[in-house]
């Protein structure tokens, strides 16, 4: 059977191949009838001398333009929403509604378009002028970016659609899109709506391109070679470490997610004043999406008590009570019952779930398990392994003490959450922990699951290894995402007509907000 085609230089070609592979429906096991190609080397060394052309180019290009393609794929995406859909349900098992439909596709449209303004607007880029120095700098393209993306947002997410995409974009910078193999189709799907919002608005066609996969070796080699200006990797630890090794070894950043199990800590007045209704919606965030998302609840963090005892029990009899959902592959369902099985081996006990599901596809139990405090001291790193899927650990500390040397002892995550009493009772407890777990997490969350992630500019998608690579940045918020794929560029006395225009003294728009002798203004520089 024919493999799927690349995208190299604007064409859909055939792949100089090393072997193939198929994608699976994940809620029968069935295989998927497209076959898809792993590239070699000379694949992706004909993506990065395209895309270091087109580097040269998008310099060149106007923001508005690199805006328009934005917008214009948009559109077409979105035209073919019920589609490219349909695809990604095939090919994940995530249902189309509510999730696809109503939240991630929306989702994916809104990125699309925030980026588009952003690099129409130019304010990201944070232009500053010194003008008694005569000295001006600003965040400019840092050259090819490769993308990741991961299995558990095929649109948002997406390799050539998502928000590590969209931001390199608009910083202006050209695309390798490295598909994920869970869902090739549906990036098929989006790299052919990028070349076609490329041809409509003139952009180099070699802004984008997509190879589906590649060996170990030609992985690391992309994201070290000279051409590649940044990488941004969302995936597994292990292999996100091995492309981070060689990405540092060549000097080359990459912004990596990896793994986190967004700590929750519940005080005791918020289980005395409504302990019910937060088992609910503990339940609800754990098992969404058969917990598959990077800010699940996979820790939970209680101080022992008898209330505390009836609250864990609640939770296991409705993770007993639900549906199992489908988990996104094979290889997602072998990897979260090795997880589980290490967690036990560590001394944690199954409070619900711990084995495989009954049905078609790749299921696994709704897993609840539990650790006393001193277990967790004891062995905090075994104890703090991602399970990622529908599974969380519950940790039941003696008191303050135990609970703030807990917090110590936890690795960087991207989120964490406390609950407590609304009438204050516990804000002396609150203000205990919170100085131990604020520097462990990325975004600090107050009586709110975390597993939502808004785009909003405020957000941070991020937080301190290994959750992520850098914590200094984020994946999601815009214009913010679009600083990871850029690099910061002075002129020291050039000529003025030699200047970028966002540094020339007219405001090239009259909206471009310019820090110009320490005060932000939208205004030209003083004559």
């Amino acid at each position: 059977m024919t493999a799927q085609p690349v995208l190299i230089r604007g064409q859909w070609r055939a792949a100089q191949a090393t072997g193939t592979f198929q994608a699976e429906n994940p809620a029968t096991g069935a295989t998927l009838p497209e076959v898809y190609p792993v590239s070699s080397w000379a694949d992706c060394d004909e993506a990065l001398t395209a895309a270091a052309a087109a580097s040269v180019e998008l310099r060149r290009t106007p923001p508005a333009r690199i805006g328009a393609f934005l917008r214009k794929m948009a559109d077409r995406i979105e035209a073919r929403a019920a589609a490219i859909i349909e695809r990604a349900h095939i090919e994940t098992g995530l249902p189309k509604s509510p999730r696809l439909t109503d939240a991630e596709m929306p989702r994916t449209l809104g990125q699309l378009r925030q980026a588009a303004a952003a690099a129409e607007d130019g304010s990201w880029a944070l232009p500053t002028i010194d003008v008694k120095g005569g000295i001006r700098s600003y965040l400019a393209p840092l050259g090819p970016v490769c993308v990741f993306g991961p299995n558990n947002f095929p649109l948002a997410f997406n390799s050539c659609s998502g928000g590590d995409f969209v931001a390199a974009i608009a910083a202006g910078n050209p695309v390798i899109g490295k598909a994920n193999s869970s869902h090739p189709g549906t990036t098929q799907m989006m790299a052919e709506t990028a070349l076609e919002a490329l041809q409509e608005t003139g952009l180099p066609l070699a802004t984008v391109q997509l190879i589906y996969r590649t060996g170990h070796a030609d992985g690391e080699r992309l994201v070290s070679d000279p051409r590649v200006g940044a990488t941004g990797y969302t995936g597994s630890r292990g292999a996100g470490l091995k492309l981070k090794e060689a990405a540092d070894r060549a000097g080359k950043p990459i912004y990596l997610e990896l793994s986190s199990v967004n700590p929750v800590v519940v005080l005791p007045g918020a289980i005395a004043e409504r302990g019910d209704k937060l088992a609910e919606e503990f339940t609800g965030s754990c098992l969404m999406g058969t917990g598959q998302f990077c800010t699940n609840p996979g820790m939970v963090i209680l101080l022992a008590s008898e209330a505390t005892e009836a609250f864990v029990t609640n939770v296991a009899n409705r993770f007993n009570a639900a549906a199992c959902g489908v988990l996104l592959s094979k290889s997602v369902a072998k990897s979260l019952a090795s997880s589980i099985d290490g967690l036990k081996a560590a001394g944690a006990a199954v409070l619900a779930g711990g084995g495989p599901a009954e049905g078609t596809g790749y299921r696994y139990r709704n897993t609840l398990l539990r650790v006393s405090g001193q277990q967790f001291l004891a062995n905090p790193h075994a104890l703090q392994n991602e399970a990622f899927g529908n599974c969380s650990l519950f940790v039941v500390v003696k008191d303050a003490s135990e609970a703030a040397a807990l917090l110590d002892h936890l690795e960087g995550n991207l989120t964490g959450c406390v609950y407590s009493d609304t009438t204050g009772k516990d804000d002396a407890l609150y203000d205990q922990l919170v100085p131990h777990l604020r520097p462990k997490v990325g975004r600090l969350l107050n009586d709110k699951m975390p597993t939502g992630v808004a785009v909003s500019p405020a957000m941070n998608h991020g937080g301190p290894f290994p959750a992520t690579g850098h914590p200094g940045f984020t994946a999601v918020g815009i214009p913010a995402a679009l600083r990871r794929f850029a690099m910061l560029e002075c002129f020291d006395a050039v000529r003025p007509h030699r200047l970028p225009a966002a540094l020339q003294n007219n405001n090239p728009s009259g909206c471009l907000w310019r820090l110009i002798d320490g005060v932000w203004t939208q205004g030209d520089v003083p004559a």
